[in-house]
C-alpha cells in the first residue's frame, strides 16, 4: 500500500478510503467502553462537585479527587434519548439512545480508552484501567513502574516526581466498525479532544500534566497488557503537583529490551461485536507510526509563518468566560446540527470565543523546548454579520489579538455545497471556524506519526472552542464532511503549505428536541 496516497486520500478525497458498498452492521457493534473481567475493583466516589474551579483540590491528590478528575475527563455524564419519524407508516417514532461524555467523539463511539499509573496512600500503587461504564478502576499491574515509565519516555520526563501519569489509547474496532479507514482520521480527533479536555480539568485540580506523543509504543503497550493491534496507546501524561522540568533525552531503552523487564499480564473483556473486520489499511500505517528506539524521538523547530495582509482588524480586550464556570460550560457543550437559529454575534463574543479558544497553546509536551513553545494549529474563519467586522475569511493571529482579513465575502453558499451531509445550515451560523495544520503534517520530522499528532492538537484546539463556545452561551457542531479543498482556497493555503483539518461552525440555536437527564451522584 501507497502510505502517502493513503493519507492524501484520507485527508482530501475520504469517498476512496471507504468501500462504496460498506454496511454498518449496527446489531454487531461493539461496545462504547472496555469492560474488563475478574480484575481487583477500586469504586470511585459518585458525589462529583457540580462546580470545579481553578485549584479545587490539593496538589497531591487522595482517592476521591482522582475520582472527581477522571469524571470530568471522561466520565459518563448524561443519558440522551431522540425519537425520530418512523420509517414505516406506523405511528410510533423510532428512537435512538447513547450516553454523553464531557469530550466529544465521532458518532458518539469513543475509540478511545483512559488507564492510570497511580501512587496514592489510599489505593495500591500500580497501573489501572478506568472502567467508565462502573466509575471505577480497575487494578492491572500491582507495583512501582516509574523508572520503566521514565525510560520508556526516553528519561525526558522522571515520573518519581509525579504522583502518577494517564495513558490514553485507541481501540481500532470501536469506530472501524462504522467508518471503515476513516475512522483513521477520527481517532486522533477524539484522543485530541479528550487531550484537550484533560488539560482544562488539569487546571482546575490544580495538577500539572506533561503530555507525550513520542515513547516507545511496544513498551507502554505491554505494561498496559495490550497487543498493539486491537489497541494501542497514542498518549502518555506525566501528573505531577508541580510543573514538570524538561529533562534531556539521555535514555538508550528499546522497546524490546524494556518489554522484557517486567512479565506479560493476561487480561480478558467484554467489546460486544460476534464479528470483528480486519482492518488491514490502518494496521499498516499503525505498523509506520511505532517507535523502538528512543534516538527516534524528535524536537520540533520554529517555522516563521509569514502573512501578508493588507487588512488587520485589532480585537477587543475581553474577560475569560471559560474559567469563570467551566462545569456549566461542560454540561452544556453539545453538537446543535439542525437546531441552530440565526442570531448576530457582537465583536465582543467573537473577540471572547477566539482568544481563550488559543490561550490553550500554552501546555508543556515533549514536541517543544520549554522556552520555545509554538503553534502548529491555528483558527481561521469565515464571518458573516458581526458587529464592526467585513463579512468575510480571516485568519486569527494569537500574538496580536487581531483578525487578518483574507478575503472578502459571502462565503456560506460555497461552504454548504462543499459538505457531504447537509446536516446543518450553515446560513443559521455567524462564524464558521476551521483548524488549519500543516499539509505535510510534520513528515519530515515525525515520519507517519506527525499524521496522527497534528490530529490530536487539532482535537485539542476543538474541545477548547467547543468549551469556550458553550461558556458564552452557543454551541458548536464538529464537521468532517466538507470540502477540504475547497476550504484550502477561500483561505488561499496551497502556497503556504497549509491545510484545513476540521470545520466548526458555531452560533445559537434552539433547544434540541431530546430527553436528557445528567449522570450525577
Amino acid at each position: 500500500m501507497d502510505l502517502d496516497l493513503f493519507l492524501h486520500q484520507l485527508h482530501f478525497q475520504n469517498d476512496l478510503v471507504t468501500p462504496p458498498n460498506w454496511e454498518v452492521d449496527w446489531d454487531d457493534a461493539p461496545l462504547p467502553y472496555k469492560v474488563y473481567r475478574h480484575l481487583p475493583e477500586y469504586q470511585l466516589p459518585y458525589d462529583i462537585p457540580l462546580a470545579i474551579q481553578d485549584q479545587s483540590f490539593h496538589p497531591t491528590p487522595d482517592l476521591n479527587n482522582i475520582g472527581y478528575f477522571l469524571w470530568y475527563v471522561y466520565g459518563l455524564t448524561q443519558f440522551n434519548q431522540t425519537a425520530f419519524p418512523s420509517s414505516t407508516k406506523e405511528e410510533s417514532a423510532e428512537t435512538m439512545q447513547g450516553f454523553r461524555r464531557y469530550p466529544p467523539s465521532g458518532g458518539g463511539l469513543y475509540p478511545s480508552e483512559l488507564y492510570v499509573y497511580l501512587k496514592l496512600e489510599d489505593l495500591p500503587h500500580g497501573i489501572y484501567h478506568y472502567d467508565v461504564a462502573h466509575h471505577r478502576l480497575l487494578l492491572l499491574r500491582k507495583g512501582h513502574f516509574d523508572s520503566y515509565l521514565t525510560s520508556a519516555l526516553g528519561n525526558s520526563s522522571t515520573l518519581s516526581n509525579c504522583f502518577g501519569a494517564v495513558i490514553i489509547t485507541t481501540m481500532f474496532w470501536k469506530n472501524f466498525f462504522k467508518y471503515h479507514n476513516f475512522s483513521y482520521r477520527l481517532q486522533g480527533l477524539d484522543a485530541g479532544a479528550l487531550l484537550g479536555q484533560l488539560l482544562e480539568v488539569s487546571k482546575r485540580c490544580g495538577f500539572h500534566p506533561k503530555i507525550h506523543f513520542q515513547f516507545l509504543d511496544q513498551a507502554v503497550n505491554h505494561l498496559l497488557g495490550i497487543d498493539g493491534k486491537e489497541e494501542s496507546t497514542y498518549a502518555v501524561i506525566p501528573l505531577s503537583g508541580e510543573k514538570i522540568a524538561f529533562d534531556e533525552i539521555l535514555s538508550k531503552s528499546t522497546a524490546t529490551h524494556l518489554s522484557n523487564t517486567i512479565p506479560k499480564i493476561q487480561t480478558t473483556h467484554e467489546q460486544r461485536s460476534q464479528t470483528v473486520l480486519p482492518f488491514p489499511e490502518i494496521t499498516q500505517l499503525h505498523q509506520e507510526t511505532l517507535l523502538e528506539a528512543i534516538e527516534l524521538v524528535r524536537q520540533l523547530e520554529a517555522r516563521e509563518e509569514k502573512i501578508e495582509c493588507k487588512v488587520h482588524i485589532a480585537l477587543p480586550a475581553v474577560r475569560k468566560k471559560l474559567s469563570e464556570n467551566f462545569a456549566h460550560a461542560c454540561q452544556n457543550r453539545y453538537s446543535p446540527e439542525m437546531d441552530f437559529r440565526a442570531q448576530r454575534m457582537d465583536q465582543i463574543q467573537l473577540a471572547s470565543l477566539l482568544k481563550e479558544s488559543m490561550d490553550s497553546y500554552g501546555y508543556t509536551n515533549d514536541l517543544d523546548k520549554e522556552e520555545n513553545q509554538k503553534q502548529r494549529v491555528s483558527i481561521y474563519g469565515c464571518f458573516y454579520q458581526i458587529d464592526g467586522i467585513p463579512n468575510g475569511a480571516y485568519r486569527y493571529d494569537a500574538a496580536s489579538h487581531s483578525l487578518l482579513l483574507i478575503k472578502e465575502g459571502d462565503f456560506r453558499f460555497s461552504l454548504q455545497a462543499g459538505m457531504s451531509l447537509h446536516n446543518v445550515n450553515l446560513h443559521q451560523v455567524p462564524v464558521c471556524l476551521h483548524i488549519v495544520g500543516e499539509r505535510t503534517h510534520h513528515k519530515g520530522e515525525l515520519g507517519y506519526r506527525g499524521y496522527r499528532i497534528q490530529h490530536m492538537e487539532a482535537g485539542m484546539l476543538l474541545q477548547r472552542t467547543l468549551l469556550t463556545a458553550s461558556a458564552l452561551g452557543m454551541n458548536g457542531h464538529p464537521l468532517l464532511g466538507f470540502d477540504t479543498i475547497g476550504c484550502d482556497d477561500i483561505y488561499e493555503l496551497e502556497g503556504s503549505q497549509k491545510t484545513t483539518i476540521i470545520q466548526v461552525p458555531i452560533g445559537f440555536h434552539r433547544a434540541k428536541s431530546w430527553l436528557v437527564g445528567g449522570m450525577h451522584g
